[in-house]
């Protein structure tokens, strides 16, 4: 495989297209709903979360986190298939993207944007460099449950309505609970690397069985929000509906990452990503069903 596409690792990237799916259709109905606005916003979460990729590669391994040991994909500057100068100036250059493309998202969404774009910026350099690395003090998935969940959802949602609403923050936290659920399966993957180098994830603190139960919690949390937030009266049922079909994987993946350790782990690394994807496309394509076709 090309290394720039092992680079930028893929199966990652429905982390950033989910949230940004959700918390857009929930705006669609929205007179002032913008496509385009839609299409920027969805293309600077690309570009940020092809920039945390590259710099965790980069950062992973100028600190010594990334060795021959590795039991995950390949990592292509530990590996020498790309040379840390260019890893590093393609991270570099995926983040002034972002913030070209982002700087209309600031003109659109005001300061509240700005804030985020920096927190954005910050917290994909701040992931697995600069002097206190979220992903080595037991934050990364934290960080997931608030980048790619929260600030995914409840912003692209406030960027087409102009104010946040109760649906967006609990559909921010549905998602966000997925995304952390990927973040942990790479982390109790990795715990024996990690421990050697010094890395004190979130799985390395806990344990391998604490972590299969957060495990459990990430992935069956969302359903409980989002069944939660009907009973509220803040969800409409038919996207309730629809996205609680994904508990059947969810299921699966709760069992299977219970029976399996180390690099068995890295299949359930990718459909983890799927099911967020996944969640983030039936709720979707319920809100669409219940505005345009059950309404009228």
């Amino acid at each position: 495989m090309n290394p720039w596409i092992l680079a930028i690792r893929p199966r990652t990237l429905p982390a950033a297209i989910g949230p940004l799916l959700v918390g857009n259709v929930l705006a669609l109905q929205l007179e002032q709903f913008s496509l385009f606005i839609a299409a920027v916003s969805m293309l600077c979460a690309l570009l940020l979360q092809i920039a945390v990729n590259l710099a965790n590669d980069y950062f992973d391994f100028k600190s010594g986190v990334d060795t021959e040991e590795r039991l995950g994909p390949v990592r292509v500057t530990q590996s020498g298939m790309l040379s840390p100068t260019a890893v590093r100036n393609a991270m570099i250059l995926c983040l002034v993207l972002a913030l070209l493309v982002g700087s209309f998202l600031i003109y659109h969404g005001g300061l509240p944007i700005a804030f985020l774009a920096l927190a954005a910026v910050l917290g994909a350099l701040g992931y697995s460099g600069g002097p206190y690395p979220l992903a080595s003090h037991g934050l990364g998935e934290v960080a997931a449950f608030v980048f790619f969940g929260l600030v995914a959802v409840v912003g692209s949602y406030f960027l087409q309505a102009g104010e946040t609403a109760t649906s967006a923050w609990l559909l921010g936290c549905a998602i966000g609970f997925l995304n952390a659920a990927i973040m942990l399966v790479n982390n109790t993957r990795d715990m024996e690397t990690d421990i050697k180098a010094g890395k004190k994830t979130l799985a390395v603190r806990m344990g391998l069985e604490q972590s299969r139960i957060f495990y459990q919690s990430f992935v069956f949390l969302p359903f409980a929000i989002i069944i939660a937030g009907f009973f509220m009266g803040a969800l409409p049922g038919l996207p309730v509906l629809l996205a609680g079909l994904a508990f059947i994987m969810a299921r699966k993946l709760s069992r299977d990452f219970n029976e399996v350790t180390g690099v068995a782990l890295n299949p359930l690394l990718g459909r983890t990503a799927k099911l967020t994807m996944i969640f983030s496309a039936l709720f979707s394509l319920g809100l669409l069903i219940d505005t345009y076709l059950l309404v009228s």
